[in-house]
């Protein structure tokens, strides 16, 4: 295989951390936003003030696109220096690779963090109770693409 095409290859796995982490994000902050929409709406209609905080629910699964960049900053970081194509040639397949299994890490733990946040949003705009506790059940959920994050760049040294 040609060298431009395998270094190709390797930045690509960047891009596949990036753009696959943000396809989650957008995912889970679609969930929860819809879930947030509809609590605010039978907040209205008893007549009962609407929680602001439930912004918090939305926005949580945005954080995986950054890790997804921070990852994507790594692998492609590994080609700014020199021999850059000599390590290319030789880890391509692990960049490839690290970018789209770290990517999909990160946007499982963004859907499912938007599904958590979503159930979270409807239990408080009802019992206007517990914040705490589905703040840090989204936190749990979060630490799965910080674990993924971590482990990524350790494995691609």
């Amino acid at each position: 295989m040609d060298a431009n095409i395998m270094m190709a290859l390797a930045k690509a796995g960047g891009l596949a951390a990036l753009g696959v982490a943000a396809i989650g994000s957008a995912i889970g902050s679609g969930l929860a936003g819809a879930s947030a929409i509809g609590a605010w709406k039978k907040c209205y209609a008893q007549s009962k003030a609407a929680p602001f905080i439930l912004i918090t629910f939305i926005g949580a699964p945005l954080s995986q696109t950054i890790y997804g960049m921070i990852l994507m900053n790594h692998i492609v970081g590994k080609f700014a220096t020199d021999g850059a194509l000599e390590w290319a040639t030789t880890n391509w397949a692990a960049s490839l690779l690290t970018g789209i299994c770290g990517g999909l890490g990160m946007c499982f733990s963004a859907w499912f963090q938007g599904k958590a946040g979503a159930a979270g949003a409807d239990a408080l705009a009802e019992t206007g109770q517990g914040f705490g506790n589905y703040l840090m059940t989204l936190g749990v959920v979060e630490t799965v693409a910080l674990f993924v994050l971590v482990f990524s760049m350790m494995g691609l040294g």
